[in-house]
């Protein structure tokens, strides 16, 4: 194992390289078995040297951030994890722009600008994934998303060319972006138009944001936000309510008893008592309602 991957410390401090990885350590369920190798780069340059070894060596890979919106198989991934951290999130502030590299947290990336006084992060207080990941799925919460701030978008190709792109060629839609379907491209930073504000209403709004997720989304469990995305016309909520499946338990995994658009795990959860979960819901909510849920989470690994 470690062969296959050896070269990969002339590249990085062997401090940021783990072999036989559980990711469950790495996701925000708690959930998923291990990875032949995980890495963490702290430059944009390691970075490119990750991406060019993969490729000499035809190595199977795979780019997460906080681990927010993935679910791991309990098999696990052959293959190599690129996590894009906190080490690799440094923050630059000129005007109203903000350019921030990829690993920064969402939240912390919200209290820098409340910081400095600028306004339009107030909706992503809350978010708890990185920068990159919130770029790539869109992000939103309470009325607000990405598409909405950003500017410009940085990210590297399969090649490990370095592009910069606008806010209209990053086709943003909801929770999907073009780096949905090119999970090959790695976002680097992003550069966010915000507007100056004050503090104190800055503060206030992020408050109540605050609260109003504490009140109503299971944060006291593991989980991964959202399960499913919103059908049109209706809220997914509702629908798993009238289904009577709030509650409702598989193995460890639990439909939230707080929000029933969460699942949570709530008692040592493998990945497929979620998945398990996840299906029944789907089933259950189809047959009643004729409305097919899709998984806003995204699945990896496995066989």
């Amino acid at each position: 194992m470690m062969n296959i991957y050896g070269g990969l410390e002339k590249i990085l401090d062997k401090s940021n390289i783990k072999y036989n990885e559980q990711m469950k350590s790495h996701t925000t369920t708690k959930v998923g078995g291990p990875c032949d190798c995980l890495v963490e780069p702290t430059s944009i340059e390691e970075i490119q040297k990750i991406l060019e070894y993969v490729k000499e060596n035809n190595l199977e890979y795979y780019v997460i951030g906080k681990g927010s919106n993935l679910l791991v198989k309990d098999e696990g991934y052959r293959g190599l994890i690129i996590k894009i951290t906190d080490k690799f999130s440094d923050v630059e502030i000129n005007n109203e722009y903000i350019k921030v590299y990829s690993g920064c947290s969402v939240p912390k990336l919200a209290q820098i600008a409340k910081q400095n006084e600028l306004s339009g992060l107030e909706f992503a207080c809350g978010i708890p994934g990185s920068v990159g990941g919130g770029i790539r799925m869109n992000a939103g919460a309470y009325g607000s998303e990405m598409v909405n701030i950003v500017d410009k978008v940085g990210y590297l190709d399969e090649n490990g060319n370095l592009i910069e792109i606008s806010n209209d060629e990053a086709k943003f839609t909801y929770r999907h972006s073009m780096f949905v379907d090119h999970p090959e491209y790695i976002v680097v930073y992003a550069i966010y138009k915000l507007e100056k504000g004050k503090l104190e209403e800055i503060s206030a709004k992020m408050e109540t944001n605050m609260n109003s997720r504490k009140e109503k989304q299971p944060l006291e469990y593991p989980n991964f936000g959202s399960v499913f995305k919103r059908p049109e016309g209706y809220f997914v909520g509702k629908l798993v309510d009238d289904c009577n499946l709030k509650g409702y338990k598989i193995g460890g995994a639990q439909v939230s008893t707080k929000h029933s658009g969460f699942i949570v795990n709530v008692d040592s959860a493998t990945c497929k008592d979620v998945l398990d979960l996840i299906e029944y819901v789907k089933k259950t909510v189809y047959k009643k309602f004729n409305v097919m849920l899709q998984e806003e989470v995204v699945i990896l690994g496995g066989k």
